[in-house]
């Protein structure tokens, strides 16, 4: 089988518990069949316009061909270095598809300027350049096309040779990127960007990045009859009932790699599951997890742990080796794309909320166009440790070192919190501050996330904003050693990171969470300061 589950503890009695019912409701069936008046008719308008995922691998098959001609076309010009600029669903599907495929794909979903600088002076004459945006308004889609365009130009190539755009048909840049003459593909409508991984924002990248696209779309129709049809055995009903339906819920979800073969699987996952339930309140949190995060030994009893394996009914002989109380997952990457779609709809219906909408992403936007807008003076900082800088929405108390900060905000987390590493850093560079998630943990004593910015703002920014009002919020800026300007636009891109960072700060403050912000002025110098006032 393609996919497999086992479910204990928890997770079992909500299988038990729920499963029967879906079954008896014809979840599985309905969706399948696009019925939008699954997830109540406040839903419905939206839903009738976002189900098209579940037929993506038969609407996807035509484009196989064509992806695979302009990728010899390209490797016939020299052009063997795909580059992908892309946000949330449009850029995190191709990553763990060429991750796991063993393909190149350079990634480009920051708006950080070392980072894109150091993006658009790699092997540019060999670059071909995939903008991927679903509504083709995207402020760092729109940025990054503008940047590689002038790249290009600057070395005598025609930009129309070698980016190619993804786009909804009809979307503002379908128009424009049409009439200009670059060639287009056009995804289906009719699938929100989370829900994207087997539509042409995921193939087009990966495809000409060199993945058998063929192979991973089989992956996924394998286990398509199973997850359509309306049976306890149903795969998707299993997980979403059991990240979904337990009693009393556990909202936080651990995702752990532990022997998969899946590259970056629970950064996906990340995405598709808060985006699609973190509203109104309620909502799962996936937590990203490796096999020794404090969070795993700690026994929270709002945590339910999702284990990718192997081969997730391998029987251990011993107790430890069973991971009981856990949720083991295994299958193929096309299998898994699909199962997890199947279940975070299935999550949504249980937690009777619209998983197709995200209200509050666009707060975030707003706020950070207002300060791109109207350029307000820059906040001082309460103080500066060693070069870090500190700044907060919230009180610090009388906090005068960054350590002294930090136990300051996560004084406020609540007994059933969690703390949410914000990093707009160079990840490139300076991969090594994702190490700050395990020294919060141990030292806050509950679950962490961590999201480089600005890209989770396109995932988890919603659960942070629509979700369960208890999140405490420490992100992490570094000053740009250059800036770098954006073409034909009134602001940098040093000036957009910062404004993205500032205007999410504010939208989680006017939600009374409270946000520690450090910046630092020399992120080399001062990254072993940084990560002794963590520990």
């Amino acid at each position: 089988m393609s996919f497999r589950i086992k479910v204990s503890g928890a997770a079992e009695a909500a299988v038990e518990k729920h499963v029967p019912q879906l079954v008896s409701d014809m979840v599985a069936s309905s969706i399948t069949a696009q019925d939008p008046a699954l997830w109540g008719a406040a839903a419905e308008a939206e839903s009738a316009i976002r189900l098209g995922w579940t037929e993506s691998v038969a609407i996807s098959r035509p484009l196989v061909a064509e992806i695979e001609a302009l990728r010899d076309e390209l490797r016939e010009k020299g052009v063997n270095h795909i580059v992908l600029g892309g946000m949330g669903g449009s850029s995190l599907a191709p990553e763990v598809i060429t991750a796991t495929m063993q393909a190149e794909l350079t990634v480009l979903d920051s708006t950080e300027p070392g980072q894109i600088q150091a993006a658009i002076t790699d092997r540019l004459e060999t670059t071909a350049v995939v903008i991927s945006s679903k509504s083709g308004g995207t402020v760092e889609t729109d940025s990054q096309k503008r940047i590689y365009e002038a790249a290009f130009a600057a070395v005598g190539i025609d930009p129309l040779e070698r980016i190619i755009v993804v786009t909804d048909p009809g979307s503002p840049l379908d128009k424009s990127a049409r009439e200009a003459g670059y060639r287009v593909f056009n995804a289906d409508p009719n699938v929100g960007g989370r829900f994207s991984a087997l539509t042409a924002f995921g193939l087009v990248p990966s495809g000409l990045a060199g993945v058998d696209i063929t192979e991973l779309l089989n992956e996924a129709e394998a286990i398509s009859i199973d997850l359509a049809v309306d049976q306890p055995e149903n795969p998707g009903l299993i997980l979403g009932a059991a990240i979904a339906g337990t009693s009393p819920l556990k909202n936080k979800l651990a995702l752990v790699t532990d022997g998969t073969h899946l590259v970056g699987f629970p950064d996906w996952a990340e995405q598709l599951i808060a985006e699609s339930t973190g509203k109104e309140g309620t909502g799962i949190l996936p937590v990203v997890l490796d096999v020794v995060s404090p969070e795993l030994s700690a026994g929270y009893e709002d945590v339910q742990v999702l284990r990718l394996v192997d081969d997730a009914h391998e029987f251990h002989l011993l107790k430890h080796d069973r991971h009981e109380g856990e949720i083991l997952v295994s299958g193929t990457l096309g299998a898994m794309f699909l199962v997890f779609e199947y279940a975070t709809a299935v999550a949504g219906r249980l937690l009777a909320i619209n998983p197709f909408d995200q209200p509050d992403v666009e707060s975030a936007k707003v706020a950070a166009r207002a300060l791109l807008d109207n350029r307000p003076a820059p906040t001082a900082p309460l103080f500066t440790d060693k070069g870090i800088e500190v700044r907060a929405h919230g009180d610090l108390g009388d906090a005068h070192t960054v350590r002294e900060a930090i136990t300051a905000v996560l004084k406020q987390l609540p007994s059933d919190g969690y703390v949410a590493i914000q990093a707009y850093i160079d990840r490139v560079n300076f991969p090594e501050v994702h190490g700050v998630r395990d020294l919060v943990a141990a030292r806050a004593g509950r679950p962490v996330t961590f999201g480089w910015g600005p890209r989770f703002l396109h995932s988890t920014g919603q659960f942070h904003k629509g979700g369960p009002a208890v999140g405490v919020f420490i992100q992490i800026l570094q000053k740009p050693a250059g800036d770098v300007v954006i073409p034909e636009r009134p602001f940098t891109f040093g000036e957009l990171i910062a404004a993205q960072a500032a205007g999410d700060a504010a939208v989680l403050a006017e939600h009374g969470r409270p946000v520690l912000t450090l910046t630092l002025t020399n992120p080399a110098t001062e990254l072993e300061h940084l990560f002794a006032a963590f520990n």
